[in-house]
């Protein structure tokens, strides 16, 4: 990936087919008036035209619909033509440079803060101001957490859970894992984890058997469930990796806090939708991670998309448009994430329309992936 230098000012001329000006955060940067611009602020109100919004010490310090005038020493952007929207975030990920995510689970590379880094800048320079890695190496994503609290590096907020919580063989049991087989026992481990101060818990509630993929362990209910206790009595909140209706109710009713994908193994009942809807358990969306199967292998021209070209290197592309696109094509799960795929759209689209609660996850590394998700979402 390319490297990019702090800004916090981004022009996105291909967003959804708008031209967007996204505030991102960053260190040394003058104060702002973005004048002329059409403001969404993100509530659902409808969007203000004409907008001026100054900003001041990294923070919005005035909106208003009349021209404003610029203080001394600030930087003016004439905004005529786009939009001023909040940042973007991805509530689900797996940052590049430590564990990778495919399609049989975790695999991991050797730790590369570098790599980590530009990707971190490329969500920036795609307008996302806030992700949650949701399972990498512990020493990998904390130390990255910690260069961007402390201000050593540009790059979004960084949440993550660290490693991934499991039981041994389950989905997710690879490298950097913290890996449980009994209660009391894995107090020990718990220990350690929350000692690394997460933001969040991922747990996997997987056996597999469908699609292409065999049989694993599963992580027990009962022990899903004193986790969790145990977790949120340590003022953490968890969210758990499922895929079927029958995991995701077991998950539920075990009192995590969150999901981290929709149902995807077939439609969700109508009892599910009201379910979702009365308890407003949030899911993260993550249907881009198994449409880009077949986007890859049907479609690579979308690399050639000015967003895409931003953000990766052009020796990646390349690969991905030819060794990548060959590998895909042969694959059988390919083929099936694209048969699912509109299947998970429908059931978030009932669920959304009950009233259940929703938020943007990729479960991918890159900051384009966001502007795909956002498209799955609006289709």
């Amino acid at each position: 990936m390319k490297p990019f230098k702090g800004v916090r000012l981004i022009n996105l001329k291909h967003c959804l087919g708008m031209a967007l000006l996204c505030l991102c955060a960053s260190t040394a940067q003058a104060d702002l008036l973005i004048s002329n611009v059409t403001l969404i602020d993100g509530t659902g109100r409808p969007a203000i035209e004409g907008a001026s919004v100054l900003i001041e010490a990294d923070r919005i310090s005035q909106i208003s619909r009349q021209p404003l005038q610029a203080p001394k020493g600030v930087t003016t952007i004439d905004g005529s033509g786009k939009y001023l929207i909040p940042g973007l975030m991805d509530v689900h990920i797996h940052l590049r440079g430590g564990v990778n995510v495919t399609k049989d689970g975790l695999t991991t590379g050797s730790e590369n803060f570098a790599e980590g880094i530009q990707a971190l800048q490329g969500y920036l320079y795609s307008g996302v101001t806030a992700i949650f890695d949701a399972g990498n190496l512990p020493d990998y994503i904390f130390g990255l957490r910690d260069m961007e609290r402390s201000g050593k590096i540009v790059a979004p907020r960084v949440y993550t859970t660290g490693g991934i919580v499991t039981y041994p063989g389950s989905h997710g049991a690879g490298p950097g894992a913290y890996l449980v087989d009994a209660w009391p026992d894995a107090i020990p481990v718990v220990d350690a984890h929350i000692a690394r101060q997460p933001d969040m818990v991922k747990m996997t509630l997987e056996e597999r058997g469908w699609g292409a993929r065999p049989m694993i362990p599963l992580l027990p209910v009962e022990l899903m469930q004193q986790l969790t206790e145990y977790y949120n009595d340590h003022g953490i909140r968890v969210v758990v990796h499922v895929s079927s209706e029958l995991r995701a109710r077991e998950a539920i009713y075990a009192g995590v806090d969150a999901l981290a994908h929709p149902v995807i193994q077939g439609p969700v009942s109508d009892s599910f939708v009201k379910l979702m809807a009365a308890k407003k358990i949030p899911v993260a969306t993550t249907l881009t991670i198994g449409e880009n199967y077949s986007r890859l292998a049907e479609h690579p021209e979308y690399l050639d998309q000015p967003l895409y070209q931003a953000v990766l290197d052009q020796d990646e592309i390349k690969e991905l448009q030819t060794a990548g696109t060959a590998k895909w094509q042969k694959e059988t799960w390919t083929w099936w994430m694209k048969l699912m795929t509109p299947v998970a759209q429908e059931n978030i689209r009932k669920i959304h329309a009950a009233g259940g609660v929703f938020a943007l996850g990729t479960d991918q590394s890159s900051g384009p992936a966001v502007h795909r998700e956002m498209e799955l979402l609006a289709a």
